[in-house]
């Protein structure tokens, strides 16, 4: 047993005042040590809450239990049967609401550390397996999936697994998906990412990269192609404005823009010719995670100052608290309860100011938050050379605009039988952000996973009537 049970073994991390200079990764991980005193304090509930809590139902107790008895491959193992990413889930999972918010051990102390232990034994298999998978056995059926993203790539996985001859079609250079453009090296490494698509190509997912489909294939053509189902993965990569005055100076970025600059560009490392102005005082608008990444990745590049604009509290602010903490250990400023209302320029056309107001909290919206409400005559002015706007993103039209018999809601998303992931098209699934709008990693991939049971249920079942007919 733990030394206290109550208490959850601390993850290793770079000291502030260093690691604000540099892109290496923030948490160092667990020692085996660690690892083992921490999967110590696991009751092994017959119930297991936290299965239920977790999108893609990684069996956790399973794996633990592993890690307990010291059999680091066993434990991997178990990991995979459901999760294709281990790696990537145990970085930026948001584990504190899902599965470690059902722990029993967080009723009187601090929930189990399942997202440590989770990269502990990904770390630990990419570290030390020379196995490579089983051959790959092909079933005699093709699938196409679009954008090689969290989405795409578990739906992928799970179909590969099925025999499936799977095609993923990627727009960009590179796979990932936001797990490349989106997150910053120093909280995802891309040597991660990569080794956890590489597994996925050994167990024979092909990925064909640099195709924009809806310009350089349409869905029309992958059906032709002998596709006999197509599982749409494309994300949102749309960048949401706020519609105010200012948004066109110089200096101004969306920040999937800047993040795109940042890690898919490798803007940081001197070695890559990637345009970025540099900054001394920024703000940043928002208050998820893409802002916290956005203010880290300034804040690394040499500015003086970086705030955090927010028009609610801190109580309501959606990132995730270690992000949040990690941020302000940093040095990154949070300007709370105020709101951004116009960006003002120099006579070069370059921002050189914020003008916000200052706002109250009312009774909750229909989001369950504080409304907030301007109280007139606050405004005021922070002094700033760039802007980044991290308000959120929206799925790219091009696929559905370029595709018959798919509907999309008013915002752009694909419309999807919530249960299937079928869209209106028949032979066509859709998942994760392209359907539900800027969500979570782990979230994308349990879309995936039930896309893969609905695309075998769905090709089977057209096999089973042509073998009647």
């Amino acid at each position: 047993m733990a030394k206290n049970a109550g208490v959850r073994v601390e993850m290793p991390v770079q000291d502030p005042l260093i690691r604000r200079t540099n892109f290496d990764e923030v948490a160092l991980g667990y020692s085996e040590e660690m690892a083992k005193e921490e999967a110590a304090r696991c009751l092994q509930c017959k119930t297991r809450p936290c299965v239920d809590g977790c999108p893609v139902n990684v069996q956790i107790p399973e794996f633990i239990a592993a890690i307990n008895d010291g059999e680091y491959q066993q434990a991997y193992e178990s990991i995979v049967e459901t999760n294709v990413l281990p790696a990537v889930c145990g970085r930026v999972c948001p584990q504190e609401s899902q599965c470690e918010a059902r722990c029993v051990r967080g009723r009187k102390g601090e929930a189990v550390a399942i997202g440590r232990l989770e990269r502990f034994v990904a770390d630990w298999h990419l570290e030390h397996s020379k196995s490579a998978a089983d051959g790959f056995q092909s079933n005699g059926h093709k699938v196409a999936v679009i954008g090689a993203g969290p989405a795409g790539l578990s739906c992928a996985g799970d179909l590969a697994s099925r025999g499936y001859e799977v095609t993923v079609f990627e727009a960009f250079h590179t796979s990932g998906g936001v797990l490349v453009y989106g997150i910053p090296e120093f909280r995802l490494p891309k040597h991660i990412v990569e080794a956890e698509v590489k597994a996925l190509q050994t167990a024979g997912v092909t990925i064909r990269t640099n195709c924009v489909v809806g310009r350089t294939i349409s869905v029309d053509e992958l059906f032709e192609q002998g596709y006999e189902a197509v599982f749409i993965g494309s994300g949102a990569g749309l960048p949401s404005f706020l519609g105010i005055e200012g948004e066109s100076l110089l200096g101004v970025y969306s920040a999937n823009e800047y993040l795109t600059r940042m890690n898919l560009m490798h803007a940081y490392d001197e070695a890559y010719d990637t345009p970025l102005r540099k900054h001394r005082r920024v703000a940043v608008i928002g208050g998820g995670n893409v802002a916290m990444d956005a203010a880290r990745c300034a804040l690394r590049m040499g500015a003086e100052e970086v705030s955090i604009v927010y028009r609610r509290s801190m109580v309501e602010l959606p990132a995730r608290v270690e992000e949040v903490h990690h941020a302000q250990e940093e040095g990154i400023v949070f300007n709370l309860l105020t709101n951004p209302i116009r960006i003002l320029g120099d006579e070069s056309n370059r921002v050189r100011a914020l003008e916000c107001l200052r706002m109250e909290l009312c009774e909750p919206d229909e989001s369950g938050r504080c409304r907030p409400a301007a109280v007139q005559g606050s405004n005021f002015e922070i002094e700033v050379d760039s802007v980044i706007i991290a308000i959120g993103t929206s799925p790219n039209p091009l696929i559905h605009r370029t595709t018959d018999n798919l509907d999309i809601n008013r915002w752009g998303g694909i419309i999807v039988d919530e249960q299937t992931m079928q869209t209106t098209r028949p032979g066509v699934f859709a998942g994760g952000d392209a359907v539900t709008g800027s969500a979570t990693v782990i979230l994308a991939m349990g879309a995936g996973k039930i896309a893969a049971q609905s695309i075998d249920d769905y090709i089977q079942s057209k096999a089973q009537e042509t073998q009647e007919a």
